[in-house]
């Protein structure tokens, strides 16, 4: 791809090619075209020895790079990199390298984010993204514990809890679908991760997908929990929508990351980011933030536009 500031792309390249061909000088094409005459030479030369090829940019990459660390000192970087953690600054000395040295190594090799490495395995987690809106849709439930009337402990202080077992006000259960294409995100409070709550669940987050421009949804992720497993009632609300079911691999919740990174942006900017007077005070401001989350809020992986963004004539986009 040709720089911001050069005068010649490709057609303009053929162009140059063309007026010459016809007879013209060079130098006079050269100045009607705002380039130097080295240039314009340099594009006739490449022409006239690789013909439309020659005209294409070329990578920037050397041919050589004499003074690359060797191969084998670079295997012993990613070693230490995904079987202890290190980093660049550990690393380093360790092998006799400079720490700048060893972050290039680290990222030709894709190593240098350890959120990208799985911490048992230390491998590389494999990122995907679909193509299109609909056609994978991850499903997770977060079990959060229920605020008392009159405020918890973020009000009062951890000093002030009862631990007294008729005190004990339960847990609510977070149930949620996030687009893998757009990042949409939509999730409802629930007394329990039964399977018929979880298939009535998906249901409304069909509808909910289709009000906002995502008409059908081909294929559902889950994890392996009982009301995904042994349900038919689970099963049956898959056919109703029309999508297949998936589940992620035992031990890998990495597979279903979007919807659990969504469940860490639930907690830290809906359910913890203030302390709520009671249950219903925190359920009821889950709207606004769900809201936020899929009209307006900058989204990093999505070049920081909001999710909706990626879908097409979406309903209330600008509202």
């Amino acid at each position: 791809m040709s720089h911001r500031n050069a005068r010649l792309t490709i057609h303009g390249r053929r162009l140059l090619v063309e007026r010459v061909l016809s007879g013209r000088p060079v130098a006079h094409v050269a100045a009607e075209m705002g380039i130097s005459r080295p240039t314009a030479h340099k594009w006739i030369r490449r022409w006239r020895e690789q013909g439309e090829a020659g005209l294409h940019d070329r990578p920037s990459r050397p041919h050589t790079t004499p003074h690359r660390t060797p191969a084998h000192m670079e295997r012993q970087v990613c070693r230490l990199r995904t079987s202890r953690k290190l980093g660049p600054a550990r690393i380093g000395p360790i092998l006799g390298l400079a720490t700048s040295t060893v972050h290039r190594i680290l990222t030709r090799h894709r190593l240098h984010r350890l959120a990208w490495l799985d911490r048992p395995t230390g491998q590389l987690i494999r990122r995907y993204e679909r193509d299109r809106p609909g056609e994978l849709v991850h499903v997770d439930v977060k079990k959060i514990g229920r605020i008392p009337d009159g405020g918890g402990w973020r009000i009062h202080g951890r000093d002030q809890r009862s631990h007294h077992p008729s005190r004990t006000v339960g847990y609510d259960y977070i149930h949620s679908a996030v687009d893998d294409h757009t990042r949409i995100a939509y999730s409802e409070i629930h007394p329990d991760e039964k399977a018929t709550t979880c298939a009535a669940f998906l249901r409304r987050a069909t509808t909910y997908f289709a009000g906002l421009g995502i008409p059908t949804i081909e294929r559902v992720l889950t994890d392996n929990a009982l009301a995904y497993r042994r349900s038919t009632t689970w099963r049956q609300a898959l056919a109703d929508i029309g999508a297949t079911g998936k589940r992620t691999r035992a031990y890998r919740p990495q597979t279903n990351g979007k919807v659990e990174r969504f469940n860490r942006t639930l907690l830290e900017e809906w359910a913890y980011i203030r302390p709520y007077a009671s249950n219903d005070e925190r359920t009821a401001a889950l709207q606004d933030f769900l809201h936020t989350y899929n009209h307006h809020r900058c989204h990093t992986a999505l070049g920081g536009r909001p999710p909706i963004t990626r879908v097409n004539n979406a309903a209330g986009q600008y509202s």
